[in-house]
């Protein structure tokens, strides 16, 4: 793959210059974009996953749900329905996606929704009867047809938009002159050691905008694995198989390693369907761990009920209450 990359960098001028065009064209209102009255927060990365969407849209749902009522809206990688999907009683990982389905499994009082035109999508959750009142729109940064009212941009700490080049030989979707359209810019998945000096240092390359305010988090892990049904302490947890079906598992095998924990890792690409003979090779293990994303897509299948087991994950934000307060003035301005 890293050949392929190499060997199709003549293409990253085109790339670059395609995309530099498209953003021009909506800047300057040749081409237009679409705002609405109630609060829609963009969370998105300029580039390709693994930057630590779905903790965050999670973080902004708990910060909000009890205020507002709240609707997820995304484009349900991977699904096999089209159009607009509301989430409802018979959703599934396949119908909305892993992502979506997992919003609709942990959060019951709010709307789920997919859509690939994302102003469609908008749209039909304000033509519903009890319509949200903030819109999360979640991996949306390129999606310029919607004038998010607030737009957070994420960037890995293990993969910094400001060390990257455009696609296809980088990773990067759109150029790196893309940030300045984003209010709010999170480093994400830093290690938990990291120190002011470092982090001085990431700000000045970031070249922050003054509109824009910048955070730094990591992710916190759970002490114990849970399941439908059980739930067992690291501490107490067996030699197990480790299955990851995200863009970078790195931080959780090094978190896992740090506990000196015994397991296999079995590693899948990100956003993964698997298979039937996947899930018969899976089978023939005595635990396994996963993430929630897979733990979605996996827990459907009765031979791995009783061996499969997902760590909980949360965000947490260095300045946590400054962040705080900066999305809920935002929401309450809007309403």
């Amino acid at each position: 793959m890293k050949l392929i990359r190499l060997i199709l960098f003549p293409f990253v001028p085109i790339y670059y210059l395609v995309t530099r065009l498209r953003n021009w064209l909506y800047d300057k209102g040749f081409k237009s974009s679409k705002a609405y009255d109630i609060p829609v927060i963009c969370v998105g990365n300029l580039s390709t996953g693994g930057t630590g969407k779905t903790p965050m849209i999670e973080y902004l749902i708990r910060l909000l749900k009890n205020e507002k009522s709240i609707a997820t809206l995304s484009r349900g990688y991977k699904r096999i329905t089209e159009g607009f999907v509301l989430g409802d009683d018979d959703a599934t990982a396949d119908t909305i996606g892993d992502e979506p389905y997992q919003f609709y499994r942990k959060f019951e009082a709010i709307k789920v929704a997919v859509d690939g035109n994302r102003q469609n999508g908008i749209e039909q959750l304000l033509d519903l009867e009890d319509k949200p009142e903030v819109i999360l729109l979640d991996d949306a940064y390129q999606h310029r047809k919607v004038r998010a009212g607030l737009n957070i941009l994420l960037t890995s700490y293990y993969n910094l938009y400001y060390k990257d080049i455009v696609l296809p030989t980088g990773n990067l979707r759109e150029p790196r002159s893309g940030a300045k359209r984003a209010d709010i810019i999170v480093v994400t998945k830093c290690p938990v050691t990291i120190s002011k000096n470092e982090k001085d240092i990431m700000a000045s390359k970031l070249k922050l905008k003054p509109h824009q305010k910048l955070f730094f988090s990591h992710i916190g892990y759970s002490e114990s694995v849970v399941s439908s049904n059980n739930e067992i302490t690291l501490k107490s947890l067996p030699k197990f198989t480790l299955v990851t079906g995200i863009a970078n598992a790195k931080p959780l095998v090094n978190f896992l390693k740090d506990k000196g924990l015994e397991f296999e890792h079995i590693e899948y690409p990100d956003h993964y369907s698997f298979r039937p003979n996947d899930i018969e090779m899976l089978s023939e293990k005595e635990v396994i761990v996963t993430t929630e994303k897979d733990y979605v897509r996996l827990s459907n299948n009765e031979s791995l009920e009783t061996k499969l087991y997902y760590l909980p994950i949360e965000l947490i934000i260095d300045g946590k209450n400054v962040f705080d307060d900066a999305i809920k003035a935002f929401v309450t301005k809007r309403n």
